[in-house]
């Protein structure tokens, strides 16, 4: 006699960057374990694929993560985990008045969402002529919580390169998927500061997977607001992930 087939509930999230709608799941106990394995074993590679396979898997695989920007990936994660295994999650915050005190909070996963900057855009007007149109990176490309002016050169340049998604010359539209990576660096290399500046507050005011909560410090018994930001921020210990 053959076991049962359990059956599970399927959700359905919009995408902040574009509204589509995409249905998911819980991710069940093998991919738990496949996330609780990264976790533990801190290396940054192994956690963002155990990432990439969990909503892979859990969206039915009609999404490409590999594709889609870095905060569409956090947030569809973060529905999972929050159907998977409850909304609420405890995390351990540094109290912002002595950096050295930890207290407790318990969060609602389902009021955490993607902020969008009112200074953001994804044009970068060149000049009166020219103007690029960028396209957001992915996991493996870049880190939405990194300050794109601390970068080294050579990262910033190849990043840019990779978010490059049209250069508009008046009338004519070039894409930057017909062009080579040193074509488009040769490109970039004839922008001025102020176009350049332009282009790192893209990357600087990128939507972010933000929420801003209230800490108290056991110690001082000081109020103060602390900002999570970045998947990273919301992630519970191993020790918790079932409680």
């Amino acid at each position: 006699m053959a076991l049962p087939i359990l059956e599970t509930a399927t959700y359905e999230l919009s995408l902040p960057s574009s509204g589509v709608l995409v249905k998911f799941r819980p991710f069940l106990v093998k991919e738990e374990k496949l996330l609780l394995m990264a976790l533990e074993s801190e290396d940054n590679k192994q956690i963002t694929n155990a990432l990439k396979d969990i909503v892979r898997t859990c969206t039915f695989d009609v999404i490409s993560v590999e594709a889609m920007p870095t905060f569409d990936l956090e947030y569809i994660f973060l529905n999972i985990r929050a159907k998977s295994v409850g909304e609420i999650a405890k995390l351990k915050i540094l109290c912002p008045d002595d950096n050295e005190t930890y207290t407790s909070i318990e969060l609602d996963l389902s009021t955490v969402d993607v902020q969008v900057d009112d200074a953001h855009s994804t044009e970068i007007v060149v000049n009166d002529k020219i103007r690029m149109i960028m396209q957001y990176p992915t996991i493996d490309s870049f880190d939405p919580t990194t300050d794109a002016n601390k970068l080294q050169t050579n990262q910033l340049f190849d990043i840019i390169a990779g978010s490059v998604s049209q250069i508009v010359d008046g009338e004519e539209i070039h894409h930057a998927k017909d062009y080579s990576k040193e074509e488009m660096n040769s490109f970039i290399d004839t922008l001025s500061s102020d176009a350049f500046n332009k282009i790192q507050n893209f990357f600087n005011t990128m939507p972010k997977l933000m929420h801003e909560v209230e800490v108290e410090n056991p110690k001082t018994k000081v109020k103060s607001k602390v900002t999570l930001q970045g998947l990273a921020s919301f992630f519970v210990s191993p020790s918790h992930m079932t409680t």
